[in-house]
């Protein structure tokens, strides 16, 4: 009695609804890769194998957007991606970092935000000189931007996903904006939200599964699973998988990224 008035008093239901994927589907979504190319290689094998291990299904990977920026390797990531994505089904969510990247290809202002947070890693994984670089004004790295980055890898972050919904879970990269639904729900939020959805309620009869938001260890709740274990730096990155009510855990750690001197 006590943990249903508990319930009804934080405004969440006294039992959790039980969420579920549809009968003869398998599900995994992988959290930020932040350029870490040697983590998704790691990740796709880990995946092709657990797939592999279990009964025949009709299998979806979803990948929670920021695959670019921060990490060494982002133009290796996105071109691993591709290549993951012809030979089996892979769907993908665009990142705030994808958002940044895209937008900076014509306007200064959002070069300078995305230079700040992890672009030049992004630009220096492309055919472009760090010398040149350095001494380049921001109009010049918009033009090595447009000669280095293949049209190919413009239209795969283009084309990304803004959510995707398959039985009673939601997949967004940042999260949703608590008590609208989702269809909504607005691009900004779903790129960018963070406090708002992470401290609010979770009174919804479906599942959030994102990014964005750095833990040490994924958090997995009845109704919000965070994947982004910080891999850019802490070398670890995560997925889940999903299958009718079954939940597991995917890990592959590599090497934590330099301390600066």
């Amino acid at each position: 009695m006590l943990k249903k008035l508990r319930s009804f008093l934080e405004g969440r239901p006294a039992v959790e609804p039980i969420t579920r994927i549809p009968d003869g589907q398998r599900v995994y979504a992988i959290g930020d890769i932040h350029g870490r190319c040697d983590l998704i290689g790691q990740m796709i094998a880990r995946i092709d194998a657990d797939d592999a291990g279990r009964t025949t299904a009709d299998t979806t990977v979803i990948l929670l957007g920021d695959l670019v920026d921060r990490g060494p390797d982002s133009a290796g990531v996105i071109a691993t991606a591709r290549e993951w994505a012809k030979r089996r089904r892979v769907r993908v969510l665009a990142g705030n970092h994808e958002e940044m990247f895209l937008g900076s290809f014509e306007r200064e202002e959002t070069l300078r935000h995305f230079l700040r947070h992890g672009g030049k890693e992004t630009l220096l994984s492309y055919p472009i000189s760090p010398e040149a670089y350095t001494r380049a004004t921001l109009e010049e790295v918009q033009t090595m931007m447009h000669h280095a980055v293949p049209a190919e890898d413009i239209a795969f972050m283009e084309a990304m996903e803004d959510q995707i919904q398959i039985g009673d879970y939601l997949f967004v990269h940042a999260g949703i904006r608590p008590g609208i639904s989702a269809k909504d729900q607005k691009v900004s939020d779903l790129r960018w939200i963070r406090g708002e959805f992470i401290e609010g309620p979770e009174s919804r009869d479906f599942a959030v599964i994102h990014g964005h938001t750095i833990t040490e260890v994924p958090h997995v709740s009845p109704l919000r699973i965070g994947l982004d274990t910080g891999a850019f730096a802490s070398g670890k990155l995560t997925a889940i998988g999903l299958e009718g009510t079954a939940r597991w855990l995917i890990t592959v750690q590599g090497e934590p990224a330099p301390i600066p001197a």
